[in-house]
């Protein structure tokens, strides 16, 4: 009996100092971090975070680099970094936790769910003004906001006039909007009186103890929070964000890790809303992720089955199966994490650099076996 439970024990220890890739092979943790510290150092990359999944459970985690410069203070593994977009699809959970309680409808159009035109809130005077006139406003959904084909451009302020308008009908096809999550964040805070940070740490960070994760800057991160550099390290910002659905997060990627685990054993959301955040609601066929006016469809796309659910891109027909990821980009914030739902394993990628993505590629395939996300139309190098 002794001898079986030393065996146990250290198959136990091996595995843990093993992570699987998706084709089966391996790589020893040692060897992910010596490649992965390289791989940061030569592309100039000023601070990240990698943790992967197998299985359902954290098998690797590394801290690189410095979270703040003059004085040098180094990114550790508990270090909150700005996740920039991954928080679209984090909201996007939370949404169908709603849905799933029946406390919210995905297919109400959200002008009707609001208890007063969009352009007589103060905050959405101006920005509307045009856009309540608009009669296809009166289509635009809460799933439209989640899988992005409201029509809206991704920021009111990248329009001329800095207003919202619809570029195409409702539905239609799919193109990036960040400003339709935060009208979307705008309506539920709205409903349920209580501002967003409040509502999804309560829902989600709190009850899976995500101590790091947060949807607006909190006092007690204060001590260890990543500030933000550009590509050729200069310090661009310190990470104070308010709450935005469309990008506000902070996070650690062992946190995200929880979150992935979580997700994979039906912790936040029961199989059939489970069901419906993964379910691809609108095909992608495009070149490039923001292809402005070029449609040209991209052979990567049709490959993968590119697609979108709520709030979270998807591959469906990769030779790994169906797996589901999002990406972040901000100034100094470069992050991306990609799941596998039959294999149950994931790669989280959190970096306070513009550098970061230089990386994306090289670390994924290396370190995970991923060689089916479409790195061109993610622009990745």
């Amino acid at each position: 009996m002794r001898f079986s439970a030393l065996l146990i024990l250290c198959c136990l220890r091996l595995q843990a100092q093993t992570i699987r890739k998706l084709d089966g092979s391996t790589i020893t943790t040692q060897e992910a971090e010596a490649y992965a510290r390289k791989t940061l150092t030569e592309a100039n990359v000023t601070g990240a975070q990698i943790a992967i999944v197998n299985h359902g459970r954290l098998v690797w985690s590394m801290a690189h680099g410095q979270r703040q410069l003059n004085p040098d203070l180094p990114m550790t593994t508990g270090t909150t970094t700005w996740a920039a977009s991954i928080t679209k699809a984090v909201f996007g959970t939370y949404v169908m936790q709603l849905v799933e309680r029946g406390e919210f409808n995905l297919d109400t159009p959200i002008a009707k769910q609001l208890k007063k035109p969009l352009n007589q809130y103060p905050v959405h005077t101006e920005a509307a003004s045009d856009l309540v006139n608009d009669p296809n406003w009166q289509l635009v959904t809460p799933r439209m906001a989640l899988n992005h084909t409201t029509g809206f451009v991704n920021l009111v302020i990248f329009a001329p006039d800095k207003k919202l308008h619809l570029q195409f009908k409702p539905g239609a096809r799919y193109s990036y909007s960040g400003e339709a999550l935060n009208l979307l964040q705008f309506l539920i805070e709205e409903q349920k009186g209580r501002p967003l940070d409040q509502l999804m740490h309560d829902s989600i960070f709190a009850p899976l103890k995500m101590t790091h994760t947060a949807i607006a800057f909190r006092k007690e991160f204060e001590a260890n929070i990543a500030d933000r550099f550009d590509s050729k390290g200069a310090f661009i910002a310190k990470t104070r964000r308010n709450a935005r659905a469309a990008g506000s997060m902070t996070t650690s990627a062992e946190d995200m890790a929880i979150f992935a685990q979580a997700l994979f054993e039906h912790k936040l959301l029961k199989p059939a809303a489970h069901k419906i955040l993964f379910q691809p609601s609108i095909q992608i066929r495009t070149k490039r992720q923001f292809p402005g006016e070029d449609l040209t469809e991209g052979s990567q796309a049709k490959e993968v089955g590119l697609a979108y659910g709520m709030g979270w891109g998807l591959l469906t027909k990769t030779k790994f199966g169906r797996s589901f990821f999002k990406e972040g980009h901000g100034d100094g914030a470069q992050t991306f994490m990609i799941c596998f739902q039959r294999q149950k394993s994931c790669m989280i990628l959190l970096t306070n650099s513009d550098n970061g993505e230089r990386t994306y590629r090289s670390l994924l395939e290396t370190l995970f076996g991923n060689t089916v996300t479409p790195w061109e139309w993610h622009g990745y190098p």
